[in-house]
């Protein structure tokens, strides 16, 4: 197998068997002779998106989830189902007979964060599908492929312009975005990249951004799917872009942070960090907020690149963090929830929730929600930081 991340520094050990984890569950290039990973469950790190105070999140059950934040219901879709996959990934059990291997107990894994548009909510699964569920009931209204499945799908769906958006591969050497018509399902165009796409697309203006495995940010018309530009890395891209104010921001497996003209497709300077840049990050007032699997977050001046201050979280940070006012709020694997003041500077721990924390956090009304590998999500307030009850994310609970 192909590893194509170019790293530089060995990464802390339960992260490298995460991420080595993953790799092996998606690159079918590097499953020959292992046979089947016996006992292997799904792990999945989906975001909340909330709209209209409902959060929709994607659960280690395989399941779309809907929360209503202000009276606390809870709603689950059926579990997504591994058809068409015949006897499951590595040779192992069907998921019907127990099988792990991207099914089992556990369910279809999800990675990606749902998008929720004209009144339907997007999700994709490893089980090479893409849904469109009711964002009210939470049934099915349209899978895509009607028939058979993709290659497992890791990367997330973004929705714009009547259209969806989601990497995947028909062939294991045949990756692809897609965009889809959000109105029937129907495939309007498919654009082929030279390698994985892990990237969740982000849409902005007429123009669709993501990364690929074959170290390039692409830039397409988000009508035709024509390209418009492409910039390459120095290593592998999995990362989600930020687009803010005529630049696209990115982080590679090369250690760097990217700002890249959004126009032309120039670059405009690029950052190093001690680890991998995996969490999308966010901008405020001109500053950069970075997290690193270094267990750092940089805050960087948005237009030079320069380093403003760095800020230590014990931990790696893979999860993207939120604005609530005028606050940064992060949380480190280890479980460690901190909130910086962007007019001070200073950092300070909200609290520490004791779990497992790898995807992208989301807020409301000054409340942080956090999705944890427990099968939970915290509430914490953020200015306080008090913890708010937990939300279980099991079915029948």
């Amino acid at each position: 197998m192909e590893m194509r991340f170019r790293q530089n520094k060995a990464l802390p050990v339960k992260v490298a068997l995460l991420l080595l984890m993953v790799v092996l569950l998606v690159t079918a290039g590097g499953l020959s002779g292992l046979g089947c990973i016996r006992g292997l469950q799904a792990i999945g790190w989906s975001g909340g998106a909330i709209v209209d105070n409902t959060l929709f999140v994607g659960s280690k059950e395989g399941r779309l989830v809907a929360i209503n934040l202000a009276e606390g219901g809870r709603q689950w879709s059926e579990a997504l189902k591994m058809s068409g996959q015949g006897a499951g990934l590595f040779g192992c059990g069907t998921p019907a007979a127990g099988g792990g291997c991207g099914g089992g107990p556990t369910g279809v894994a999800i990675y990606g964060t749902p998008a929720v548009a004209g009144g339907l909510v997007y999700i994709a699964g490893y089980n090479g599908k893409i849904y469109a569920f009711d964002s009210s009931t939470l049934q099915i209204r349209r899978i895509y492929p009607r028939e058979g499945n993709l290659q497992p799908i890791v990367g997330g769906t973004a929705a714009a312009q009547d259209t969806v958006y989601v990497g995947a591969a028909d062939t294991k050497e045949s990756w692809k975005l897609y965009a889809l018509d959000a109105a029937t399902g129907n495939e309007r165009w498919q654009f082929g990249t030279g390698d994985r796409v892990w990237s969740t697309p982000v849409v902005s203006g007429e123009t669709v951004y993501f990364g690929s495995f074959d170290y390039k940010l692409y830039a397409l018309d988000a009508e035709s799917g024509n390209k418009l530009w492409e910039f390459k890395a120095e290593g592998a891209i999995g990362a989600t872009p930020l687009v803010h104010n005529g630049t696209v921001y990115i982080g590679s497996f090369d250690r760097h942070l990217y700002a890249v003209d959004a126009a032309s497709g120039t670059l405009k300077w690029q950052f190093m960090g001690e680890n991998w840049f995996w969490a999308t990050p966010l901008v405020y007032e001109g500053v950069i907020y970075a997290p690193c699997l270094d267990g750092r977050v940089y805050a960087l001046d948005a237009e030079s690149g320069l380093k403003l201050d760095e800020y230590d979280l014990g931990s790696p940070v893979s999860s993207s963090p939120v604005l609530v006012d005028s606050t940064i709020v992060l949380a480190s694997q280890a479980g460690g929830i901190y909130a910086i003041d962007t007019s001070s500077g200073q950092k300070r721990q909200l609290v520490d929730i004791e779990a497992e924390v790898y995807g992208p956090l989301s807020t409301s009304q000054g409340v942080v929600y956090i999705h944890t590998q427990d099968l939970k999500i915290h509430a914490v307030d953020a200015s306080s930081g008090a913890e708010l009850p937990t939300i279980s994310l099991k079915s029948g609970e």
